[in-house]
């Protein structure tokens, strides 16, 4: 019997697509129809720059850019609106930001109300990437108003760090009574935020403020956040603050943590009060456990700076008392402390105990501890050090060597100290002028110039700036006197060891002890020789003919600084000011006294306060000018002849002579002015007066052309 025939096959039924969808690399285009014409589509590549050959005749280093411009960054708003991490509809935001530049008006609003709801985590997602404040306060409070809107912890969060990062972090701070208004009373997560934004920017009151806040909305901190409140406080050098916070800590039930202990231990070590940080310390031993070695080197690290020697020793019993083993850290730490504090025999004990138990010792602690030794002239003890530091594997450094020399030299062993300067070049390190200085030194106080010379000619084969260091040994040789440094340097000018700024060094000391001759000898031997003289040269020139009543000369050089495009030193400007007021020619007094402080940025304050007296004799009231007179003197500058010419120039050019005059009678009834002095004074009112009424004069003479008329008829005109 023949197998039962299969049905036949179903026709397959045809599949139309309507429709189309956007084409991509992985989704060809698929069209509606029985046939689909496919489109695969490649990626776009960008076409590689061709890479020209370089060509060496076409090159010239000195067209090449030195600093070549980065490209610019993109803006703010251009970067976030293409950010992968913002929804579209965020994007949609800020681009309407953007294209209306930032600023909120109709234009922004009508952008906005094209979408249809903001909800709350899409402000939070707008708010994180402003940096607009004014903007995101307007964006925040749009928001708000949406029918059936209500802002969660999210937004709020975002708006407070966007306040914060435009510096706006008081406006920050009054978001909790926001909350609490809009009926979102806020958490302690809230107040964490702001506590860690005023913590951060070490703004210790503004973290005491919302601390305060903190307790009035009725929110308990955590430890942690109490640990947060505490620590900020203290880095802001607020510990009383710090230890209420701490009392209501107790007050509250909570348990202290190693943190919480060991954040006001710190405080109290910062502040000195060791007495109750011992106190904090065995309330810490009793409830929880003992400090570390970490815990006590910490300790000490921080009373170091401070200065507390005796806190740090007595942090060093407690350590031995707590069975604690100092580690290397610690002994380098009080060591050094000691050292550096003036203690080094108490340092010394502790280099021997660490020496017994074992350490490894570092460097640093030998470099004090020589420097130290040296500094009290136990020149032995250092050289002890320094054999068991090379003993110990150690090189000795160049510092170290600098202050065995320094030492030998200032117990007058020159030679010894000579030849370590021999043992420092063999050594293979690189001598400075603090290695050469006090050898200098001593072979010039010592008359020793052929010894001097010699290392002279050793510092010019090691590659020092000799005339460079030689100005550096004058400027000390000369606090030893004037005259020595004079000696020495005339040896030095017969072997060619000659520049300005030694020059400048001597003239400046010289004028100091009043030799003003002599200074200008030099100054004169220094134009003689191939030296071309400074702005600083002829400010020391100034001030050496002022003291010798050469005034003339004193404006010659002023005017040859100026020629070179320089400006004279303050000490210059202020000598020639007075030397020109006391011959009477106040006019030029009072304008170098401008001259001054328009070049000049910190001038001198009675220059400031001369100024100040002028403007106010524009009242013609002798009491104003007597109060601005006050105030001078009690800021520190006294009465001098700038001040009184000031009060000269201003009333005879706004007040009068009478209104002058009773300016300097006061002074003299209480005793500022001496009689003498008011007799000069007035006489140089009257002169100055009858010269600018003259002056006065002879202008309107020649502005209304009547000089030749005059002349016609026999007047003769003085030269002004």
């Amino acid at each position: 019997m023949p197998p039962p025939a299969s049905p036949p096959p179903k026709a397959n039924k045809p599949y139309f697509f309507y429709g189309h969808r956007t084409p991509s690399q992985n989704r060809p285009t698929v069209r509606g129809g029985l046939f689909s014409n496919r489109q695969t589509l490649k990626p776009h590549k960008t076409p590689s720059k061709l890479s020209i050959p370089f060509d060496i005749h076409k090159w010239d280093p000195h067209f090449l850019p030195q600093n070549p411009s980065p490209p610019p960054s993109p803006s703010p708003s251009f970067s976030f609106s293409s950010s992968p991490r913002l929804s579209p509809i965020a994007r949609f935001i800020i681009d309407a930001f953007r294209k209306n530049r930032h600023t909120w008006g109709p234009s922004v609003v009508s952008e906005l109300n094209k979408l249809r709801r903001v909800p709350p985590t899409l402000v939070a997602e707008v708010l994180k990437l402003q940096t607009n404040p004014t903007l995101a306060s307007k964006f925040f409070h749009w928001a708000g108003k949406q029918k059936g809107f209500h802002h969660n912890f999210a937004s709020y969060n975002a708006f407070a760090y966007c306040l914060n990062r435009s510096n706006r972090f008081r406006a920050a701070d009054q978001l909790p009574e926001l909350m609490d208004s809009q009926g979102k009373p806020p958490s302690e997560k809230q107040f964490e935020i702001l506590i860690r934004m005023h913590s951060d920017a070490n703004r210790g009151l503004r973290v005491y403020y919302v601390y305060e806040k903190m307790k009035k909305f009725g929110v308990k901190p955590r430890v942690f956040l109490y640990n947060r409140v505490m620590d900020a406080l203290v880095k802001t050098d607020h510990l009383d603050l710090a230890l209420s916070v701490y009392d209501d800590f107790r007050e509250d039930g909570l348990v202290e943590e190693a943190v919480t202990f060991m954040i006001l231990i710190k405080g109290l070590c910062k502040a000195g009060r060791i007495d109750e940080m011992l106190e904090v310390l065995e309330r810490m031993r009793v409830n929880l456990c003992k400090p570390d070695v970490f815990a006590y080197t910490a300790l000490v690290r921080m009373l170091v700076p401070e200065g507390n020697l005796d806190g740090c020793l007595r942090v060093w019993e407690e350590m031995k008392k707590d069975k604690v083993q100092a580690d290397v850290m610690a002994y380098a730490t009080i060591i050094i402390g000691l050292s550096k504090g003036g203690r080094v025999e108490e340092g010394y004990e502790f280099f021997k105990e660490m020496k017994s138990k074992g350490h490894l010792i570092d460097r640093a602690i030998y470099g004090s501890l020589i420097e130290s030794f040296v500094a009290e002239k136990k020149i032995g003890v250092a050289f002890d050090l320094l054999k068991d530091l090379v003993n110990s594997g150690y090189r000795a450094d160049l510092e170290i060597y600098n202050s065995l020399i320094e030492g030998l030299c200032n117990v007058n062993k020159i030679e010894k100290a000579y030849k370590l300067f021999q043992v420092t070049i063999k050594e293979g390190l690189e001598p400075n002028f603090l290695s050469v200085k006090l050898l200098l030194l001593c072979y010039a106080k010592a008359k020793k110039m052929e010894e001097l010379f010699k290392l002279l000619k050793q510092m010019e084969k090691l590659g020092f700036p000799v005339i460079d260091d030689l100005a550096k040994f004058l400027s000390l040789l000369v606090k030893e006197g004037p005259l020595v440094a004079l000696e020495a340097f005339t040896h030095l000018k017969a072997k060619g060891y000659i520049s300005v700024e030694m020059y400048n060094i001597l003239m400046d000391s010289l004028h100091k002890v009043g030799e003003m001759k002599k200074a200008l000898l030099l100054f004169d031997e220094m134009n003689a020789s191939n030296l071309k003289p400074d702005s600083f040269t002829y400010s020391i020139t100034i001030l050496c003919h002022v003291d010798l009543g050469k005034i003339q000369e004193a404006c010659e050089y002023h005017n040859k600084i100026i020629e070179m495009s320089c400006i004279p030193s303050v000490a210059a400007y202020s000598s020639l000011a007075k030397g020109l007021c006391k011959i009477g020619e106040i006019d030029a007094g009072m304008m170098l006294v401008r001259d001054c402080l328009a070049n000049i940025d910190s001038g001198p304050m009675e220059f400031k306060y001369s100024l100040t007296i002028i403007h106010s004799c524009k009242s013609n009231d002798a009491e104003k000018v007597i109060e601005v007179l006050n105030e001078m003197m009690q800021q520190g500058c006294p009465l001098d002849i700038v001040a009184c010419a000031a009060v000269i120039s201003g009333m005879s050019k706004h007040g009068t002579i009478e209104e002058a005059r009773k300016v300097f009678s006061n002074l003299r009834d209480r005793r500022l002015l001496t009689e003498a002095d008011t007799i000069v004074y007035d006489e140089l009112l009257i002169s100055h007066t009858k010269q600018r009424t003259a002056d006065l004069v002879l202008s309107g003479i020649k502005l209304f052309g009547l000089e030749s008329k005059l002349k016609s008829k026999g007047f003769k005109f003085l030269p002004s």
